[in-house]
């Protein structure tokens, strides 16, 4: 579960590092890409860590299909909350198979 936590708060941080100055286009963009790469840091902070405790119970591509789902479900409520951007049936449709992806991620055939 700490695995999870992490990558939850490191895709916060990575979602603003890198959309969040979609809000603020007028800004220069050395700014931009400076402050991306500060917040980034952070992101880095939690996710080593979450990949190396992970690792002691997910194989490589678990983890990564982990990480995907949280990246995407926190970019939805992002794109939502912070960009109010609308959300499209086919997104949810999009999320739907990419939850059958981790369904045969985790599958023991």
């Amino acid at each position: 579960m700490l695995t999870v936590i992490l990558l939850i708060i490191s895709n916060i941080f990575m979602t603003f590092a890198w959309y969040g100055h979609l809000k603020y286009k007028q800004t220069a963009l050395p700014l931009v890409i400076l402050t991306s790469w500060l917040i980034a840091f952070f992101e880095y902070c939690f996710q080593v860590p979450a990949n190396r405790i992970g690792s002691n119970y997910f194989s490589a591509a678990q983890l990564k299909m982990i990480q995907e789902v949280i990246s995407l479900t926190v970019f939805a409520f992002f794109s939502l909350l912070y960009l109010k951007e609308a959300f499209r049936w086919n997104y949810a449709v999009s999320f739907m198979l990419l939850l059958g992806a981790v369904f045969f991620a985790f599958k023991k055939f």
